[in-house]
């Protein structure tokens, strides 16, 4: 690919992910330069690797809690920046703090201050998440709910990221677009719910354990609907910073989702084991019941999803 053809100069931490990898897809075809940061804790080279052949594509083994490894990125100037690298399961936070800490604050503040240093202001897309609302007393919930009082680590260490860019953006001249996600769902995701029941009705197909009561209920966006909005908001963002909730616009609560996990593997006459959870029934200590994001803001921008939290 000539380099006069070259539209942008695109960054994505955690590009080889589940999320990162449908990115890079849509990203390779608008005609990028596209340059993959991943440590491959959780992405996995098998997701990208249609494009490493590309001239256009550079993939770069490096972990953003490394000063050496970021200093790799010192070769290229980026107009656009997605920041999708991040530890992505949410009951860790429980039992170890300190891997949210690292593995998305710290990291997120070894990224800006890299930027701030090297980099000429490029455009930051960052991948939040609807837990920074915790237990919302406003369902659907809109981006100007608040207080914002997140109930997990990972929830507040993705506040806390948040918090770093809008004041990155606003001190040094950043343009910067927060993303807050439901439950992305798909191919290559290999955590979630799904993931999870999926691998324990294959263990075992007449048994599946449920955390929780199985009331728990949340919206699910499939994946390509999720890089749609991304790249729209990556678009039609003007402000210095602006926030987006990313959903569908229903609910669907765990046992039914079981259910249909079930049908569509074709089994039958399983048995549902609920742990009972903790806390009125939530899966684990962190877990937010009921969630459902107002998208009424993103819908402003003409998108809307062609799938519900069913058809996933």
């Amino acid at each position: 690919m000539q380099a006069s053809k070259i539209k942008r100069t695109i960054l994505v931490t955690g590009g080889a992910g589940f999320i990162g990898s449908y990115l890079v897809d849509s990203l390779v075809k608008q005609h990028n330069a596209i340059h993959i940061f991943d440590n491959l804790s959780s992405g996995k080279l098998q997701n990208i690797k249609h494009h490493l052949h590309r001239p256009n594509v550079t993939f770069i083994k490096g972990d953003l809690l490394s000063y050496n490894d970021i200093q790799q990125l010192k070769a290229y100037q980026f107009t656009h920046v997605y920041h999708l690298a991040a530890n992505p399961e949410v009951r860790v936070s429980s039992i170890n703090p300190e891997t949210h800490f690292q593995q998305n604050i710290v990291a997120t503040y070894n990224l800006l201050e890299y930027l701030r240093k090297n980099q000429d202001s490029p455009k930051i897309i960052f991948t939040s998440t609807s837990t920074v609302y915790g237990d919302a007393s406003k369902i659907p919930t809109p981006e100007n709910y608040a207080p914002l009082k997140p109930i997990s680590i990972y929830g507040a260490s993705k506040l806390a990221c948040e918090a770093l860019i809008s004041a990155y953006a606003h001190t040094y001249g950043f343009k910067a677009i927060i993303l807050r996600l439901a439950n992305i769902v798909g191919p290559r995701s290999s955590h979630g719910v799904i993931h999870d029941f999926i691998q324990k009705l294959r263990k075992n197909p007449n048994e599946l354990e449920i955390l929780g009561d199985g009331t728990q209920t949340k919206s699910y966006l499939y994946i390509s609907d999720c890089i749609d909005a991304i790249l729209l908001a990556t678009e039609k963002s003007k402000k210095q910073v602006e926030i987006y909730n990313v959903g569908s616009e229903d609910q669907i609560d765990v046992k039914t989702m079981a259910q249909i996990i079930i049908e569509e593997m074709g089994l039958r006459n399983v048995k549902f084991r609920f742990t009972g959870g903790v806390n009125g029934g939530r899966g684990w200590e962190g877990d937010v019941k009921n969630m459902l994001l107002d998208i009424s803001k993103l819908k402003t921008l003409e998108w809307k999803p062609k799938y519900n939290s069913q058809q996933e």
